[in-house]
């Protein structure tokens, strides 16, 4: 396994962190984690040397941490750095803080937690925090040993994202990147910022919650197919994101002991700046032929915004477009609900127009914005 320093924590931890959101469950059942399964996934993984565990309070309907808490009891708790999140949505008070980050230590069944982070720190919801003093919460909380580094995880505006970085003196962050996000949300200018500022950098989705793992279409997997260099649809990912030198650590929900395998040897062999040109050229030819899977020829050039009843276009759009380019449904309805504020969704239009008269792609945006609401939020099967 290799290792990377996190930031200025110089901490060293391995390239591959295991993400406790998609643990393997029961008939279906999200909060019906298969323990004994889980626990042989993460002791291989932990065996073949990783040693940043990642969860959530509300994976998992929130079993994920009382899971880890059972898991780690022991020896285990030692062998690996743990990282959760105060579920930011639920502060509805300054007193929440300390009350959320003691119900997290007594489901972990631990003393402190080695990263901790604010969890999808979007606009409405970091204002709230700011304003209920989170910052000398975390300074709190850092003094009394209950944390050791204090972070935040983001899916926003890359304006929103320095604004949050250069707010306070940040361990790390944990950030969406794999190639067909490269300006997503934070992007490749949020990774060098937070680098350039010290910060360790967690990379959450390098693989889009599987959908650049999972059967590519037959087009794009005749690009694979076609290069002399032959790996995974995962592999090609995994090697991407790792070829950043500023990336600390990928997180992979790994359910499955054949995931597990695979990308601990991948961790074994990735290394920073090391893909060639021609392969990073396949990777942009992958990356293009997602493209003209689009919905809407919208650039995300942010012409249309702000929209005078506050619908966050660009991104409805480009979650539309997720939809269609990776045929796969949940991962785009997901970001729909969790990452968009209720106020920014499309059913809030008015269809006055004036994002249209804006437009340099001349998108019929009020008649878009309907289609693409109607598809987010069908039910899934």
């Amino acid at each position: 396994m290799q290792y990377r320093e996190l930031g200025r924590t110089g901490e060293k931890v391995s390239v591959l962190g295991f993400g406790c959101m998609r643990l393997p469950v029961v008939n279906g059942q999200e909060d019906r984690i298969d323990g004994d399964l889980a626990s042989e996934l993460l002791d291989e993984a932990i065996g073949e040397g990783v040693n940043y565990v990642d969860t959530a309070y509300p994976y998992h309907k929130g079993m994920s941490e009382t899971f880890l808490g059972d898991y780690l009891r022991g020896g285990r708790r030692g062998q690996v750095y743990l990282a959760t999140k105060l579920p930011s949505w639920e502060v509805s008070e300054p007193g929440d803080m300390d009350a959320l980050l003691q119900e997290q230590l007594k489901r972990l069944q631990t003393d402190f937690i080695d990263f901790y982070l604010l969890h999808n720190i979007k606009r409405e919801w970091w204002q709230r925090l700011y304003e209920f003093g989170v910052l000398d919460f975390l300074d709190r909380a850092v003094r009394q040993g209950r944390i050791r580094y204090a972070g935040f995880s983001f899916h926003d505006e890359p304006d929103h994202f320095r604004s949050v970085v250069d707010s306070y003196d940040w361990d790390f962050c944990q950030i969406q990147y794999n190639y067909m996000d490269e300006e997503v949300q934070a992007g490749t200018a949020g990774l060098e910022y937070a680098a350039s500022k010290g910060m360790g950098v967690v990379v959450m989705e390098p693989l889009r919650g599987g959908t650049l793992a999972n059967k590519m279409p037959r087009d794009i997997q005749r690009i694979w197919e076609e290069t002399e260099t032959r790996r995974s649809p995962a592999e090609w990912g995994l090697r991407w994101v790792w070829n950043r030198p500023e990336v600390s650590v990928a997180l992979s929900g790994m359910n499955s002991r054949e995931q597990v395998r695979e990308n601990c040897r991948i961790a074994h062999e990735a290394k920073a700046h090391t893909l060639t040109g021609q392969e990073l050229e396949v990777i942009s030819r992958v990356r293009e032929a997602f493209s003209h899977r689009l919905q809407v020829p919208c650039t995300g050039c942010g012409y249309c915004t702000p929209c005078p009843s506050g619908v966050n276009i660009p991104r409805i759009f480009g979650l539309y477009n997720d939809r269609f380019m990776f045929g796969e449904k949940r991962y785009p309805h997901l970001m729909y609900a969790m990452s968009t504020n209720r106020s920014e969704q499309a059913d809030n239009c008015q269809e006055c127009g004036e994002c249209e008269e804006a437009c340099p792609q001349g998108i019929e945006i009020v008649r878009e914005l309907k289609k693409a609401h109607e598809v987010l939020v069908e039910p899934l099967e």
